[in-house]
């Protein structure tokens, strides 16, 4: 009997096939339930005391060896399968193109960065709005110009409403919904009826910050956008002129002295070395009335930029409309920013 087991241990060690039917037969010959082994295990009983270990062994032996032999060959019909589905599995992957934020979101979330670590919160609004929000709780006069429909986009089927012009309208939804102290950014997405050309487009982005505390003068704007300018560009050098918004009193426009140092310098700044980057002021009382703010316990400032004149800037990109024109080449180029 020890000879005969021996005989199909040679059998199963030498057995191989690329047939699933006869891989199955030989499954079925050694280890079913009629099947040799279950024999041979049968048989056990029967066996003399002194043969019983050699007899037990060897059975063993020979159910390890069919065992590993069906699941070896199971292996590799299954992998050739695999392989016939979708190839050759060891072949080099195809290449995964990297993307990158875009360049107006990466300017974005650098000044949010910015503004987060000297305490402001970020706040945002719809981008349809009405004539209150946008215009009259900001003090602009019905004589404006920017409630003409050269300047703004109106909704025809219901002329008090229009596509926001500025995220300022986000700042009077906020100072409604809370009391002060309030430190606030809201960046977004605007539109405004003008033509499209390299310097400006009907849809850009802004970021406009509001502080409402009491006791906050001019003095806290001027701090507050040299550090601003210092992080954001490196530069510490602003100067402030007078300007006009209705929904702040006294108003300025903040300009950063970029520097001649290059032929671009020269040329962006039309060689006088300054380059403006925003508009502020300080919250014209009749705002803060309307937004049921006292003037007379609270003060505060304002500010607004575009993301988009921030980001040709810094990446010297000299026409507005490359932002909105899904150009990959343009895009790639933002690849390695973070």
């Amino acid at each position: 009997m020890i000879d005969k087991i021996k005989e199909y241990i040679g059998e199963a060690e030498l057995f191989h096939t690329d047939n699933k039917e006869t891989l199955e037969a030989f499954r079925i010959k050694f280890l079913s339930k009629k099947g040799i082994l279950n024999d041979l295990f049968a048989h056990f009983k029967t066996v003399p005391n002194e043969q019983k270990k050699e007899f037990g062994q060897i059975i063993n032996s020979l159910k390890n060896i069919v065992e590993a032999k069906v699941k070896s060959i199971q292996e590799e019909l299954e992998s050739k399968d695999i392989q016939g589905l979708y190839g050759d599995l060891t072949r080099p992957g195809y290449p995964l193109e990297i993307g990158s934020r875009h360049p107006i979101s990466l300017v974005k979330n650098q000044i949010v960065d910015i503004f987060n670590s000297i305490g402001f919160n970020i706040s945002e609004g719809p981008e349809i709005e009405d004539d209150w929000h946008n215009f009259s709780a900001l003090n602009f006069p019905e004589y404006h110009p920017a409630r003409d429909m050269q300047d703004t986009f109106f909704v025809q089927t219901n002329p008090e409403h229009l596509l926001r012009t500025h995220t300022s309208s986000v700042q009077v939804r906020y100072m409604e919904k809370n009391t002060p102290p309030l430190r606030t950014i809201s960046p977004g997405r605007v539109f405004r009826n003008e033509a499209i050309s390299s310097r400006s487009h009907c849809i850009f982005h802004q970021v406009e910050g509001l502080y409402i505390d009491k006791d906050v003068s001019f003095a806290d704007l001027k701090q507050t956008l040299l550090y601003f300018t210092k992080e954001m560009f490196g530069k510490s050098k602003i100067r402030l002129r007078p300007s006009y918004f209705p929904f702040t009193e006294p108003s300025a426009e903040v300009d950063i002295y970029w520097g001649l140092k290059t032929e671009t310098d020269y040329r962006i700044t039309k060689g006088t070395g300054w380059l403006e980057i925003m508009g502020c002021g300080m919250v014209d009382p009749n705002v803060l009335k309307n937004c049921n703010i006292d003037p007379t316990e609270y003060s505060g400032f304002a500010f607004g930029m575009g993301i988009e004149r921030i980001a040709m800037l810094l990446y010297q990109i000299g026409d507005i409309r490359m932002f909105y024109e899904n150009d990959v080449r343009f895009l790639e180029q933002f690849k390695a920013s973070f």
